[in-house]
């Protein structure tokens, strides 16, 4: 069976129209998946090789139509259609392609303005990746020397059409932010068809923007061009020259505006200087400056008012504290104890310790007599 079907030319370039049903990438590359249609049902097998050249991603429910041919898997003892090319129905692959990638990265967040970057307000060096032939760096070239002749421009040439382009694209972004950095960078081509400006829709080159640390402004194509480059660039340009406006400060228009401010800076020096003369001749007319003694006259007064006051409270002070003095030494002397004395008392000691009551004494006890004059020793021959 898997000859006879296999030897049928009617069966080995066919095309089948069908709903994709069961769709399933294996680790290999191979992919499996059902075509249907309200009528009936046809496995199908898309080998790596053939896979690896799908633009868009296959997926349940979508109706495609797969060029092959029909051969017998002898394992199952069923039939099977081989797929060689397949594109979806309506529209172009490349077209589902670049609208299944838009919403993946979109859903990733990489196209959020919370990205962007500001572009630098002066750049010294500005990298332009592009390729080395065409009017793109012409254009990039004309425009920034006019409106920012110190600005250094650095070409990464890379391919911009083909298989190879997108890589070389992606490489060259990271090229700058690795081992060559610069203030901004361009990344653009010409106009052309979808095909032709499909490498800035590869995944890796929207990724390589997104991931860069140096601002991007994508110039790819004509003003109607849009591709998933200018999604995730923090400024997209309609042309290759308006990027070059965008990159560069105007030389023309800062010279006018520096002159603008020069003027500002005159004029509100000059009325600055003015009111402060008029100012200073105010101060000068007033009375205060024609006839300062009439200022200090008033203070002086006021000064001899304040010190004679000064001295009347240092007087009182004085006296008061001499008189709380003498009330002190008075208080003093009254609790002197030879004031007691000396009205005829005597003090009693014993060994040093004066004796205040009679039972702290003894028969044949030694004592001290004190009088205000002197002592007296003597010894205690009774108690009563």
């Amino acid at each position: 069976m898997k000859g006879l079907l296999g030897h049928d030319r009617a069966l080995s370039s066919i095309m089948v129209r069908g709903e994709i049903s069961n769709f399933k990438r294996y680790a290999s590359g191979h992919c499996y998946f059902s075509l249907k249609d309200a009528a009936g049902k046809l496995k199908a097998v898309m080998f790596r090789g053939n896979a690896s050249h799908l633009r868009f991603q296959p997926e349940d429910g979508l109706t495609v139509v797969a060029s092959g041919s029909i051969e017998v898997y002898e394992r199952d003892g069923v039939y099977q259609l081989i797929v060689r090319s397949m594109a979806p129905e309506g529209i172009g692959d490349l077209a589902l392609a670049y609208e299944q990638l838009k919403a993946k990265l979109a859903a990733e967040g990489l196209f959020d303005a919370a990205r962007k970057k500001e572009l630098p307000a002066f750049p010294q060096r500005i990298g332009v990746v592009t390729s080395r032939d065409g009017a793109v760096l012409r254009d990039i070239y004309h425009v920034s020397s006019l409106r920012w002749p110190g600005v250094q421009l650095v070409l990464r040439p890379v391919l911009v059409q083909g298989e190879q382009a997108a890589p070389q694209i992606a490489a060259a972004i990271r090229f700058f932010n690795e081992q060559y950095p610069v203030d901004v960078l361009i990344v653009g081509r010409g106009g052309g068809s979808l095909e032709d400006l499909w490498p800035f829709n590869e995944e890796c080159v929207v990724r390589a923007i997104a991931a860069s640390q140096i601002p991007v402004i994508s110039a790819v194509g004509h003003e109607t061009d849009v591709t998933l480059a200018d999604f995730a660039a923090d400024r997209r340009a309609a042309t290759p020259s308006q990027a070059a406006e965008f990159a560069t400060p105007d030389r023309r228009e800062l010279m006018r505006y520096v002159a603008g401010l020069r003027q500002r800076l005159q004029q509100d020096a000059r009325g600055y200087l003015m009111a402060q003369r008029q100012r200073l001749e105010a101060c000068r007319s007033k009375r205060v400056f024609r006839e300062p003694h009439v200022l200090l006259e008033p203070r002086s007064q006021q000064l001899d008012a304040l010190s004679e006051r000064l001295h009347r409270l240092a007087r009182e002070q004085v006296t008061q504290r001499r008189h709380r003095l003498e009330l002190a030494l008075n208080k003093l002397d009254s609790l002197n104890p030879a004031g007691v004395l000396r009205r005829g008392y005597t003090m009693v000691e014993r060994d040093g310790r004066s004796l205040t009551s009679v039972r702290a004494l003894h028969e044949g006890d030694d004592v001290v007599l004190k009088f205000w004059d002197g002592a007296a020793r003597a010894s205690i021959e009774g108690l009563e």
